[in-house]
């Protein structure tokens, strides 16, 4: 291989690094940019590797990886998105930050003001891992290639801020590797930099469209920051005029809901959670959650819309967990079906139908899909080796077998797939293969199955993955999967398993088999739709009317990405096939992995006695979507987001709002005269409202929830300005502004109602109520219009969200730390209940839920009293009382309480 490079082009950098640390089999021919390249594609300073076959590769990043592969490292998804990130976020940036030293000559960071959100992108990434490199542990394509594009750039890690801590150990490690530092010194020459300088100034200067890093950090939008025109000033004022008219109607499908010619259709899908475990919060907000949100706001847009999810029932892991029960396998499914109901029931998830797959519709279903597979060809018949644990007296199910990894060597790896490295494995490929029910070491015996004959599907499965990428929105690790499946080679796939409790496999020969759950839980989507209504085929045999959105956690993107679609293509049925594959990243628990059996993290059945109400749960896992990367649920960022966010911002507008037209208008929106300031701010909002909208359309559920934050911290910064509470004390024309400044605040808040009712619709409700806002304005349209006119009547305003507390946040975390399985008596005697109060238990969950629900109301009056200027007297009374419920709350949760003294007389 001959790899070609001019001395002080940037991009040279990384390639030479990468043939160094690969160790690759090439030639190095350093030749001036001016020589004529080996491909009319290259530019003089790109460098290009000619192939032993005569091929070029002339992309930096496609020679990078070609020179690990030679090496003997293969590709990871990890390493493929990380790539896919420095080539379409990261160059752009670069290029312009390299044009403004070079040209311009400005110095490091200074260079360029959009690199700083990349590199604490990189940070974050670093440091939420735990691990030494990108893409694990060890050096790969991915860290040579993203140093190659930072190190022209920043040459020093002193140009790092001290907060970028995990970025500046990595790129010193980098900087100061053999492979790195030799390409650096070949490669930046300064007469090569010169020869570069010199094209540059010939060249315009580079325009950038860059998008925001993803992180858990919000950020302002670029676009609500710009210079408004004037033609977007005139054109807010105007929709403001329009007024609720100016509106659709909301629309109200019928029930059941289906398909209506002419609308958008909108099925919704999220992945059906095993019947057996209790849900933690990443598998809340990976799936149901997500989905929730999504499908509120095509509701919210007038699109007829269908949500549907149940239990996944069939399977050995149901059987196991009947057995460790005591119970048959209906009866656990019963059992934990009616678990995750009441789960997602109190988390607000608005299913319009919540089912299960153990139902004749379901078996129906299968088998036919079956049936048609086999009269098609694409079955095929196998003997397997199989492991069967002789203990057990059973053939054990892949995930009931755990090893050592054939590929990455991680010592976990479940038989069908291993959890690190994502490939999947056969159980009798694993090193060291253990039965995870009683630990025996399992035998192989040979036994006859069906496959599915992916390879022969492949033909119809690419063009089809083509059009749904091209014409539909597929998160970048759903396609990053699915390639690195298709890449690797379709294999066929087996789809019947030797257990007793699932849907049978109607085929002679096979009949004391069933289907496997991965081919038969995707079916459970159209057999819960089934159960829903008898037309479930107007939805799921009508791809030209319906837009088909899968939710889930990105385990399990191949299975909805290629063994279900090649099952329903091979079918030929007319199948609603997915559109967009929503897939998120992996949710962590504080430092570590969520453990039911450990007393690891929070789960489902566990937040409601948290004392928390469910919004704040549905805000807090929505804010820190794992859209990008993994996330870490934590309980001080959770505390912080509450306070700041909800509390300080939101919460604080919408109740100031609110206030101000009951506390100097009687409860009556005032007349409004809009001034130019005023015209600027709804344009502003409009702005915003447009980028939310934007941003779901395309399910960037996170990033969406920031433009709601935005507005509420316009309005906050407008009330500042303005000082109505100031103003109504002046002449006529102050009194005057007040009203205008009033009234444009409570129809923002009118708006932040409908715009937040996806995230957290209990509070959206609480708005509603407060404000009197009318049904048919709960609609989204991408106008921000006066729906709460001059004269309009609010009703009683009071504040939506409560502090979090550092020592209520510090009792939850060590709660749930681990252990809360089996919570032990504290050490110390209880502490005597005061006398006037009743005698409390500590540790009892549903008292401390009422009395942290009293103490709330309480503190809710004595707040309110204060507003509403009450005889001292009376205020002294009721914090009396607040004070009394604190107590009792501290005794309940095991605590001394302290002397709790009203504020202002505390003894110093």
């Amino acid at each position: 291989m001959r790899l070609q490079v001019a001395a002080g082009g940037p991009a040279a950098l990384k390639v030479v690094a990468a043939a160094e640390f690969a160790a690759a089999p090439v030639r190095l021919c350093w030749t001036p940019p001016a020589e004529q390249p080996l491909s009319p594609l290259c530019s003089p300073w790109v460098p290009s590797l000619q192939l032993d076959s005569g091929a070029v590769l002339f992309s930096p990043n496609a020679i990078c990886q070609y020179l690990f592969l030679a090496g003997g490292q293969e590709p990871t998804d990890l390493t493929n998105q990380w790539l896919e990130w420095e080539a379409t976020e990261l160059q752009p940036v670069v290029a312009a930050a390299l044009y403004a030293q070079l040209v311009h000559g400005k110095k490091g960071l200074e260079a360029a003001g959009h690199l700083g959100k990349l590199l604490a992108y990189i940070e974050q990434s670093l440091s939420g891992r735990g691990t030494a490199y990108l893409a694990g542990d060890t050096q790969s394509v991915a860290d040579v290639v993203v140093w190659g594009a930072l190190f022209p750039v920043l040459q020093d890690e002193a140009s790092l801020s001290n907060e970028l801590q995990a970025l500046r150990t990595w790129f010193q490690t980098m900087t100061l590797s053999e492979a790195c530092r030799k390409a650096a010194d070949s490669v930046l020459m300064p007469k090569g930099l010169l020869e570069f300088k010199s094209y540059l100034q010939k060249q315009p200067p580079p325009c950038l469209a860059v998008e925001r890093a993803t992180s858990n950090e919000p950020e302002e939008e670029e676009a609500s920051e710009r210079a408004l025109t004037e033609e977007e000033i005139r054109a807010a004022a105007d929709a403001w005029a329009r007024g609720a008219a100016a509106l659709p109607k909301p629309w109200c499908p019928q029930k059941p809901v289906l398909p209506v010619e002419g609308m958008r259709n909108v099925l919704i899908t999220s992945a059906l959670p095993y019947v057996n475990n209790v849900p933690h919060l990443g598998n809340i907000i990976g799936c149901v959650l997500s989905a929730d949100t999504f499908a509120r706001y095509c509701r919210l847009r007038n699109w007829n819309t269908l949500y549907v999810c149940g239990t996944d029932e069939y399977g050995t892991a149901t059987e196991t967990k009947a057995v460790e029960e005591g119970l048959t396998p209906r009866e656990i499914c019963d059992k934990y079906n009616a678990i995750h109901a009441d789960i997602y029931r109190w988390f607000h998830i608005s299913f319009d139908y919540f089912g299960r797959t153990t139902t004749p519709h379901q078996t129906t279903i299968a088998q036919d899909i079956f049936q048609r597979l086999l009269a098609r060809g694409f079955l095929l018949q196998d003997t397997v080796e199989q492991l069967q644990c002789e203990g057990c007296q059973r053939f054990l199910a892949d995930r009931f077998v755990e090893g050592i990894c054939p590929f990455c060597g991680y010592e976990e790896a479940r038989g069908d797939q291993c959890d690190k490295c994502g490939k999947l494995i056969n159980a009798v490929e694993l090193k060291r293969p253990q039965c995870k029910l009683c630990r025996g070491v399992p035998v192989v015996k040979p036994t006859q199955h069906l496959f599915l004959d992916l390879p022969k599907l492949e033909e119809q499965l690419e063009p089809w993955l083509e059009h749904s990428w091209s014409s539909g929105d597929w998160t970048a690790n759903a396609r990053y999967i699915t390639r690195s499946w298709i890449r690797d080679g379709l294999k066929p796939r087996c789809i019947t398993r030797d257990l007793k409790w699932g849907t049978p496999v109607p085929l002679d020969g096979f009949r004391d088999k069933v289907f496997y759950v991965w081919f038969d839980a995707p079916i459970g989507y159209l057999s819960i739709t089934a159960n829903y209504t008898d037309q479930w085929e107007k939805w799921w045999k009508n791809p030209q009317q319906v837009e088909l959105y899968n939710f889930m956690a990105k385990d399990n993107v191949p299975f909805h990405s290629v063994i279900f679609p090649c099952s329903l293509l091979g079918a030929d049925d007319n199948y609603t096939l997915v559109n967009h594959l929503i897939a998120t990243e992996y949710l962590n628990y504080e430092d570590g992995k969520f453990s039911k059996s450990r007393g690891v993290g929070v789960f489902g059945d566990m937040a409601k006695d948290t004392g928390i109400p469910a919004d704040i749960w549905r805000f807090y896992l929505l804010y820190l979507r794992p859209e990008g990367q993994d996330s870490a649920f934590s309980w001080s960022d959770l505390m912080l987001k509450n306070n700041s966010e909800l509390l300080n911002n939101l919460g604080n507008f919408i109740n100031r709002a609110g206030m101000f037209v009951c506390k100097f208008f009687g409860g009556v929106v005032p007349d409004m005269v809009l001034t130019a300031d005023d015209k600027r701010l709804l344009a502003r909002v409009t702005l915003e409202l447009r980028q939310y909208h934007q941003l779901l359309e395309k399910v960037r559920i996170r990033d969406a929830l920031r433009c709601i934050l935005s507005i509420s911290r316009h309005g906050n910064q407008y009330i500042q300005v303005n000082e109505p509470w100031k103003r109504i004390k002046g002449n006529e024309e102050d009194r005057q502004r007040a009203g205008t400044v009033t009234g444009v605040a409570v129809n923002m808040a009118s708006l932040l109602a409908v715009m937040v009712q996806p995230y957290m619709p209990s509070v959206s409700l609480a708005i509603q109520g407060q404000l009197c806002i009318p049904p048919e304005c709960f609609v989204l349209s991408h106008i921000f219009t006066c729906t709460l006119p001059p004269g309009h009547r609010v009703g009683t305003v009071s504040p939506l969200f409560q502090k979090l507390e550092n020592d209520q946040i510090e009792a939850l975390r060590k709660r749930f730390g681990g252990g809360q399985a089996k919570p032990t008596p504290p050490a110390s005697a209880p502490v005597p209940a005061p006398a006037s109060g009743p005698v409390v238990a500590p540790g009892d969950p549903q008292l401390i839920q009422e009395l942290t629900e009293q103490v709330a109301k309480q503190g809710n009056h004595v707040r309110q009293l204060k507003a509403n200027k009450a005889e001292k007297a009376e205020i002294d009374a009721e914090v009396a009382k607040l004070l009394e419920l604190k107590k009792q709350l501290a005794l309940a949760e095991g605590k001394s309480p302290e002397v709790l003294v009203p504020k202002g007389k505390r003894k110093k």
